[in-house]
């Protein structure tokens, strides 16, 4: 094996191995934004790996792909933020948190918002 399907084998073992704990985190979270964390971030950064392992593979044979660049790019942005933009939705919407394990800072501002 070559350094450069080492470091792609390290890279693809870190992207499952968050892209596995985020679906764990989907099933066993209680509530929706606990959820929406875990798909959020932790699935972010194993596919970000992933394509960076990508990446990293095909760059000696001369191929430097700009579509995986721009993939891991607007990955990075969007991801985090439409999980961020869900979660104050279900927020704004009433669903409601888990029960005994947060605390919901935010109730005495929209509350205040209402009168």
């Amino acid at each position: 094996m070559t350094v450069i399907e080492i470091i792609t084998s390290i890279f693809i073992l870190i992207g499952v191995f968050f892209t596995f704990l985020s679906a764990i985190g989907v099933i066993r979270l209680p509530d929706v934004y606990s959820r929406m964390h875990a798909a959020g971030k932790s699935s972010t950064l194993g596919v970000v790996t992933l394509m960076i392992a990508t990446f990293i593979y095909f760059v000696p044979s001369g191929i430097i792909n700009a579509k995986v660049l721009l993939a891991i790019l607007f990955l990075f942005i969007t991801a985090p933020l439409s999980a961020l933009m869900i979660n104050r939705s279900a927020y704004r919407n009433g669903v409601p948190l888990a029960k005994n394990s947060v605390q919901d800072d935010l109730k005495e501002m929209y509350e205040q918002g209402k009168e």
